[in-house]
């Protein structure tokens, strides 16, 4: 049986993401990982920590409840876990109580933002970032400064 770590924040996503490896013949068993939206540390002194809790099971509930159907009606199994604290070593952990496992990170990109590893070894994206050389950038300047 494969087994299959999947991260997901956005089921309509992970839906596109995960259509290429349901059409394959084998039984699978897939471990969805819910990575709930990131809250403020300010929202702290509005909502108390249970609150949130509750909020991020209900959250992946509904994430889950949108991405399982699919993995279900090919007769696989699927077990959902919600993701606390760094995905590399949530990634370790699960490897290790479930064994070999593969790693799909079907996470919706954000632009300006960069999404934790979720492996050890996974290379820093450079998908969404702005890298302007320096000689542009001088030019620039030298531009607004002649056109004052």
């Amino acid at each position: 049986m494969d087994k299959i770590i999947v991260y997901v924040d956005d089921a309509t996503y992970a839906q596109q993401q995960l259509q290429p490896m349901l059409v394959g013949g084998g039984r699978t068993q897939w471990l969805l990982v819910a990575c709930a939206p990131r809250m403020t540390h300010r929202i702290s002194k509005w909502v108390s920590h249970s609150a949130r809790e509750n909020w991020r099971a209900k959250w992946a509930e509904k994430l889950f409840a949108q991405v399982m159907p699919a993995l279900l009606a090919r007769g696989d199994s699927a077990t959902p876990v919600l993701a606390k604290g760094p995905l590399a070593e949530l990634t370790e952990r699960l490897i290790a109580e479930h064994g070999p496992a593969r790693v799909l990170d079907a996470r919706r990109p954000k632009f300006g933002q960069d999404l934790q590893p979720v492996t050890a070894d996974q290379p820093a994206s450079t998908e969404g970032r702005w890298t302007v050389p320096g000689a542009v950038a001088g030019l620039g300047a030298a531009l607004v400064l002649a056109a004052e």
